[in-house]
């Protein structure tokens, strides 16, 4: 296909790749709440959503990539180790740390630490030669830690206080997960994103017994509405929808207009914190965020000149 008829198409397809990518915000930005919901009274433990939201994940992406893909779902041998080791970083530790982290914090904090991904992500690119550092990323790097910071103090400057263990296992989800996204780039260039994404969940897998015997899987209370509701939705919403949106707003928009939407989670999250838990945006809060939208934002400004990786 010529380039000219592949950008008419993207132009054409745009408006549906926008309400995508809203659907997209939404589904990620509201778990932060509706995982707090899902931990509340007479709830579930949080590895028992991690390990509903693996089995679900599995079982559901593995059914649409089969029916999807046919036999394109089967990867060649020498990608299994990677596939591993991805499932590892992007699913069975990302899960086990944000579950963890967000029992002990809350929604608005989670919002802002998921800001950290596209950071730690260009950091990581760059150690292995992915990407180039310049003053404006190195920069925004700076600002990013600079807002991190008051995340992990109590009321005073006890470091770890309050949320802060909460958060810093949240921070160590986020770099995990940006580990698990750099890793990954060669297999989404090989396999559809479908594909890699129900095989990672597929993989993961070999973690459950550890999640089941760590944790009960029914709630406290196995007749709350409550819980099973705000289940269904992390089931449903961040783990199927959020992924098969993302990946069709990708084929009709491009890279850097989908990463401009990475600042409405933190502000979803925000606002819906509020709405539903009476969540309060304090000073200090305001404050990080500032300065985590800077560091992101120059972070993921991609540079006139383009980096060794392609868009």
């Amino acid at each position: 296909m010529d380039p000219a008829r592949r950008s008419l198409e993207r132009q054409s397809g745009a408006p549906a790749g926008h309400a995508a990518l809203v659907v997209v915000q939404f589904s990620f930005g509201l778990f932060p709440i509706v995982g707090v919901l899902a931990f509340g009274a007479g709830g579930f433990a949080p590895l028992a959503v991690a390990a509903w939201r693996m089995a679900f994940g599995a079982v559901a992406l593995g059914l649409l990539a089969l029916a999807l893909h046919g036999r394109r779902v089967v990867p060649a041998r020498r990608d299994l180790p990677r596939l591993l080791l991805c499932a590892t970083l992007g699913i069975a530790l990302n899960q086990v740390f944000f579950m963890e982290g967000l029992a002990r914090s809350t929604p608005m904090n989670a919002g802002l630490v998921m800001c950290l991904i596209p950071v730690f992500t260009f950091i990581v690119a760059a150690v292995v030669r992915l990407e180039r550092f310049s003053a404006a990323r190195a920069l925004g790097v700076l600002f990013a830690g600079a807002g991190a910071v008051p995340l992990f103090l109590g009321e005073g400057t006890e470091f770890l206080g309050g949320h802060g263990f909460g958060n810093l296992l949240m921070v160590a989800n986020s770099f995990f997960y940006a580990w698990y996204l750099v890793l990954s780039k060669p297999l989404v260039q090989r396999y559809p994103p479908l594909v890699v994404i129900a095989w990672l969940y597929g993989l993961s897998l070999v973690y459950l017994p550890f999640f089941l015997w760590s944790a009960p899987v029914l709630p406290a209370d196995p007749g709350s509405r409550a819980a099973w509701g705000a289940l269904g939705y992390i089931l449903v919403f961040p783990t199927v929808v959020g992924y098969l949106f993302n990946a069709f707003a990708l084929s009709r928009l491009r890279a850097t207009t989908t990463a401009v939407y990475i600042y409405m989670q933190p502000i979803i999250t925000g606002v819906g914190s509020w709405l539903i838990l009476g969540e309060r945006l304090t000073p200090g809060l305001l404050r990080a965020a500032v300065l985590l939208f800077i560091g992101v934002w120059l972070v993921i400004r991609r540079p006139r000149q383009g980096t060794l990786v392609a868009d």
